[in-house]
């Protein structure tokens, strides 16, 4: 194990390195390249990634506290039981990345790329979501009270028994969802009927 603080580094190449169990506070990493590199148990605290490629990586049982990753690939990635608390993760691309048992409490999730993504289940409350991309996502069951799904393209996403209770629904199309068993409040009700181009009074 080893531990890094307030390192900053750009265009660097960490593919294939074996970081598990590495410590970093308030390190900086700018167009730097993970790919394959096994990041299993690291902790990050407040450290940020702009651009980074995680492609292949393996970020396995790792925390992540207060951190950012803005505008990262995290194609084909393993996130498993990953922990996100707090972080950052706008305009990342989570493609085909293993999201199984991954645990995310709050944050800005907006401008992700989510597609085909398995977050049955989760609790997602409060994550702010805005125009992130679940198309053809299991969102089965999943807890998104209170959470911002402003613009989100939810096109062919599983929301059977997911909680929306509380959520920001605005500019949302439901037509080519399957909505059925979801729970929403009466208020929302509006922005359902508006999607289908319903004239509220």
């Amino acid at each position: 194990m080893f531990q890094y603080v307030e390192q900053h580094y750009e265009d660097a190449d960490f593919s294939y390195k074996d970081w598990k169990e590495a410590e970093l506070t308030r390190c900086t990493f700018v167009r730097c390249r993970f790919i394959g590199a096994t990041l299993a148990e690291v902790t990050t605290t407040a450290c940020r990634f702009v651009e980074c490629d995680f492609h292949g990586a393996f970020l396995n049982g790792s925390i992540h506290t207060e951190s950012a990753f803005e505008n990262c690939s995290l194609f084909e990635a393993s996130l498993f039981v990953a922990r996100f608390s707090n972080c950052k993760m706008t305009g990342s691309d989570f493609s085909k990345a293993n999201m199984d048992g991954m645990t995310v409490q709050e944050g800005d999730w907006s401008y992700t790329n989510l597609k085909m993504a398995r977050l049955a289940k989760q609790d997602l409350r409060g994550v702010r979501f805005v125009e992130a991309d679940f198309t053809d996502s299991d969102l089965e069951k999943a807890d998104l009270r209170r959470a911002v799904l402003s613009r989100a393209q939810l096109a062919g996403a599983k929301l059977k028994g997911a909680d929306l209770r509380g959520a920001e629904l605005d500019g949302i199309d439901f037509r080519p969802v399957d909505i059925r068993g979801t729970v929403i409040e009466a208020m929302q009700a509006v922005a359902f009927a508006r999607s289908y181009g319903a004239k509220v009074l």
